[in-house]
């Protein structure tokens, strides 16, 4: 595979899309091929059958395939589902000589403590974020790096997951004849896809609406402060209406997609929308207002759940207000009046958010659509992975050819602050290579 190409792979509850993407000479994503299956064998964003997993991506990727006239060998995955929870943890490190500057490996030091935190059985840290730190009881330092002092404290945003989950992820990978290059969180991913740097820093909430689950991701300051996995999300509104109106799933997805409205004010009373019954027998007349009040009922309840987090990242606070409001993306986000509704309940300012924030200007109007916003951000997540490949190369080249021991003391942390993710990853691949 091309060097400068990366794939995407979104496994979700509804569908599962492999994206290949590279960076045009403008630095925008320009998406060469897509592919999407019906995911079967996921369950609010946790596998539970794999062998239909297996199946479901090799087809998402074989269709991408086709579509790119490549073949596909690495894979960016993402990760969320129900077992994704996160906590906020304050950790302080004693320096043992406070004559020095801090530098990169007191940061380290500070942040490999956070990882023996005592998690529950099973459970393992994918993200550590330093939100803000103390030096010397010094509050507020966005870079300790350079300072003097003895004492240096942070906050943390702390995000946990099941570690068995991840693995049978990365299981499903490699069943399908890939090789995993990376895991991202996907609330991280879906936001670097359709947020922009301004809303990072003003603050906002990103809320991606999926099949399964319903992501949030809060930033402020341009730093991820809060992330939230909620286990509700489409399909749960599509029961709803199946059961309402004692339909088969497959029309109530129909209604939802062509007649649906999460305002149900809008819709006169003697809107009708008749559906055809089950072999030979009568059609079913359903009331649209009907509809929108089933949907209305459910879709509430997942917006006031996000809300809660909103809240508990506190959002009331005047320092920690959010001016940007929030972002709606994923596929669910294209319900009708859900905007309106969002604004409503929060009293947020919202939008819907698309992914061409990155993306090339003569891109299909299909893969602009919230449904692919975790998948466009997987794929610039890959390509940003290949570019630290590309300067760490470049640099290990360079500090073997001069021995510049100054240099060597700048450069090489930058190295070791790699995301966890990327530790993760290896660990995940090892865990694999070894488990045949």
């Amino acid at each position: 595979m091309e060097h400068n190409l990366a794939v995407g792979l979104d496994i979700g509850t509804t569908k599962i899309v492999a994206m290949i993407g590279r960076k045009n000479e403008y630095g925008k994503l320009e998406i060469l091929g897509i592919g999407k299956s019906k995911s079967l064998g996921v369950h609010r964003g946790v596998v539970n059958n794999i062998t239909q997993t297996i199946q479901s991506i090799q087809q998402a990727v074989q269709e991408a395939e086709v579509a790119a006239e490549l073949k596909i060998q690495d894979v960016t995955v993402g990760i969320a589902g129900q077992h994704i929870r996160s906590l906020q943890h304050s950790d302080y490190i004693t320096r043992a000589n406070s004559e020095t500057v801090i530098d990169e490996d007191d940061i380290d030091r500070l942040i490999n403590q956070v990882h023996k935190l005592v998690m529950l059985p099973g459970e393992e840290i994918i993200h550590v974020l330093p939100q803000e730190y103390k030096v010397d009881g010094q509050a507020e330092i966005k870079e300790p790096i350079g300072m003097y002092g003895g004492r240096l404290e942070a906050n943390f945003h702390v995000v946990v997951g099941q570690v068995s989950s991840i693995r049978n992820i990365g299981r499903c990978v490699q069943s399908s004849g890939l090789k995993l290059e990376g895991i991202t969180l996907e609330p991280l991913a879906s936001a670097n896809a359709v947020l922009s740097q301004e809303e990072k820093e003003a603050g906002v909430a990103l809320i991606d609406i999926g099949g399964g689950t319903t992501d949030l991701a809060i930033f402020r300051d341009g730093i991820i402060r809060h992330t939230a996995v909620i286990p509700f999300g489409g399909n749960v509104i599509t029961e709803d209406i199946k059961e309402g109106c004692s339909i088969i799933e497959k029309q109530a997805e129909l209604l939802k997609i062509k007649f649906g409205s999460a305002w149900p004010g809008e819709n006169k009373d003697n809107e009708i929308v008749s559906i055809p019954g089950l072999r030979g027998r009568e059609p079913k007349e359903i009331t649209l207002k009907n509809l929108s009040k089933i949907i209305h009922a459910r879709v509430v309840e997942i917006v006031e759940q996000v809300y809660v987090e909103i809240k508990n990242y506190g959002h009331e606070e005047q320092k920690k207000k959010l001016i940007a409001g929030i972002v709606l993306t994923g596929g669910g986000s294209q319900l009708k009046h859900l905007k309106q509704l969002v604004e409503y309940i929060t009293g947020m300012d919202t939008r819907i958010g698309y992914p061409n924030e990155h993306l090339a200007g003569d891109s299909d109007d299909d893969i602009t659509s919230p449904l692919y916003a975790t998948a466009v951000g997987l794929v610039l997540d890959g390509l940003k992975r290949q570019e630290r490949k590309k300067v760490e190369l470049q640099q290990e080249i360079e500090s073997n050819d001069e021995e510049l021991v100054d240099e060597d003391v700048k450069e090489k942390p930058a190295k070791e602050r790699r995301s966890f993710l990327d530790k993760l990853t290896e660990r995940v691949k090892d865990f694999l290579d070894n488990a045949e």
